[in-house]
């Protein structure tokens, strides 16, 4: 049971992680979080290699603490999927993101709503195992089928549990995209 309660507070960490990537148009250092650079010779993540800085709501500056690798965050920007061009003047690089339009603000949305969903499956599968685990140690003699019937409501309540902080999870995120 707790092995179970752990690995659905893990998903929900997770779903809060992902969901932190997502721009909501105004600057976030989080977006940032799995840009990685490559740096004498190994890929080390952006936050380790300079300062991230939040000047204005809609500007990112990124000040390295080595300056030569100045066109490497550049590139690993360019190559990453966050879709903001880097403005490189020899010191730092500023990232300015643009206001969202009502169709980029749509297609996020979807995409909350579609990584919500997923949490969901993962917590439900969670919860299918647990209960597989429960059924095999009835199976085996350590359980009572009244023991068994309680697990088995227990890991329902507690997966409903999750499954509505996933709904508010996904509800918040959604009314900050949209009201940005």
């Amino acid at each position: 049971m707790k092995t179970a309660e752990t690995k659905m507070n893990k998903t929900i960490s997770v779903l809060n992680e992902d969901l932190a990537s997502i721009r909501a148009g105004r600057a976030n250092p989080a977006i940032l979080d799995k840009v990685t650079v490559e740096y004498y010779g190994a890929q080390t993540p952006l936050t380790q290699v300079g300062n991230v800085s939040v000047p204005e709501a809609r500007m990112l500056v990124i000040k390295p603490w080595d300056a030569s690798i100045l066109g490497e965050i550049e590139k690993a920007i360019l190559k990453s999927d966050i879709g903001i061009t880097p403005n490189n003047d020899g010191e730092c690089i500023r990232l300015n993101f643009p206001p969202l339009t009502e169709e980029r603000r749509k297609e996020l949305s979807k995409s909350i709503s579609k990584r919500g969903e997923e949490a969901k499956v993962a917590i439900r599968a969670i919860r299918r195992d647990a209960i597989d685990g429960f059924k095999t140690q009835k199976k085996n003699g350590e359980i009572t089928e009244d023991d068994l019937k309680d697990l088995e409501n227990k890991i329902q309540k507690l997966t409903d549990k999750f499954v509505k902080d996933i709904d508010k999870i996904v509800e918040e995120k959604e009314k900050e995209i949209m009201s940005v």
